[in-house]
C-alpha cells in the first residue's frame, strides 16, 4: 500500500519500443500472460503489465471497497501520459472503467473477450441467465469456500484447454485458487453494471478509438457483450480472430498483434 492509501501493483515491462501500452490480464493469470504479445510487437511497443491484486506478485486484495474501483485507482500512478490500453476478460472490464473515468489517460482502448455482462443484461438477458445456470457449480464451490474446486471449474470453463487441472504444477493451481477469490466480488460490476456505464450517457467520455476482439470459438455471451458495447460507443470496431477461444492473447498473440497494429496506425496523438 502506498503512502496515500492506494494499493501498489507489481508489474513487468516488456520491450523498448516507442509506443506505450498498458496490458491488463484476465482473472487467474498474471502479468507474464502478455509476453507472447510483447514478443510479437518487439521493437514497436513498450508494454507495461501489472499484476492485478490477488494475482502474480501483487498483494492480496483486502476486500475493502469495490475491486474494479480499487484497481483503476492503483493503475493511475503507472500512467504519466496517454497510453494504449489493452485488457483481456476481467482486465477488459477494468480497462473500460479506466477509459470511462479517466479518458485523458487512454489514447486507444482494446477490449479482448471482455466479460462485460452488464450490457448483456440489458440486451440479451436470456444469455446472462444461461451463463448463471452454467456457473452454478462454480458458485456452489465459492459459497462453500472450496477455492481449489472453484479455480478448477473456472479454468476449465474459460481456459485454453491445453492441459487439465491435474496436469498443472501445484504452484500454478495454488495461484489460481488465490486469484479466484475475487470473482464473486466482481459480479456486481461484471454482471450488473454496478457503476452504470451502460446507462444513458455512461460511455459518453469513451470517445477514443476502441477495438473489441473475440475468438471465433468464444462463448456466445462474450460475442454479445462485444456487440452491445460497440453499439454504445462512437468509435468502436469488432474483430474476430479465426480459430481462437477465450484465451486468444496467449494462444494467438500474432493475430492479436496484427489487430493492434491496425488500430495503432490511425492513432497517433
Amino acid at each position: 500500500m502506498s503512502a496515500d492509501g492506494v494499493a501498489s501493483l507489481s508489474r513487468q515491462r516488456f520491450g523498448q519500443g516507442p509506443r506505450q501500452v498498458l496490458g491488463l490480464h484476465c482473472t487467474l493469470a498474471h502479468s507474464g500472460a502478455w509476453r507472447g504479445l510483447a514478443d510479437a510487437l518487439e521493437g514497436e511497443v513498450t508494454l507495461i503489465a501489472p499484476d492485478m491484486l490477488s494475482h502474480g506478485k501483487s498483494a492480496d486484495w483486502d476486500g475493502a471497497g469495490d475491486f474494479t474501483e480499487r484497481m483503476v485507482a492503483a493503475l493511475l500512478p503507472l500512467i504519466d501520459q496517454p497510453v494504449d490500453v489493452v485488457g483481456h476478460s476481467m482486465g477488459a472490464v477494468i480497462a473500460l472503467h479506466l477509459a470511462a473515468w479517466h479518458p485523458d489517460r487512454v489514447r486507444s482502448l482494446t477490449l479482448i473477450e471482455p466479460v462485460l455482462f452488464g450490457v448483456v443484461a440489458h440486451d440479451a438477458p436470456d444469455l446472462l441467465a444461461a451463463q448463471k445456470e452454467q456457473n452454478a457449480p462454480f458458485e456452489a464451490a465459492m459459497t462453500a469456500g472450496d477455492h481449489d474446486t472453484a479455480a478448477r471449474l473456472f479454468s476449465g470453463g474459460w481456459g485454453d484447454g491445453s492441459r487439465g487441472w491435474a496436469e498443472m504444477p501445484q504452484a500454478l493451481r495454488a495461484a489460481m485458487a488465490r486469484g479466484v477469490r475475487i470473482v464473486s466480488a466482481c459480479a456486481p460490476t461484471v454482471s450488473a453494471d454496478r457503476f452504470g456505464v451502460f446507462e444513458t450517457g455512461g460511455l459518453d467520455r469513451v470517445s477514443m478509438p476502441v477495438c473489441l476482439l473475440h475468438g471465433e470459438q468464444t462463448q456466445p455471451i462474450v460475442a454479445a457483450a462485444n456487440r452491445g458495447v460497440a453499439r454504445r460507443l462512437p468509435q468502436a470496431q469488432i474483430r474476430e480472430v479465426a480459430g481462437a477461444g477465450h484465451m486468444l492473447p496467449i494462444t494467438h498473440p500474432d493475430a492479436v498483434a496484427e489487430q493492434l497494429r491496425l488500430l495503432f496506425r490511425d492513432v497517433t496523438n
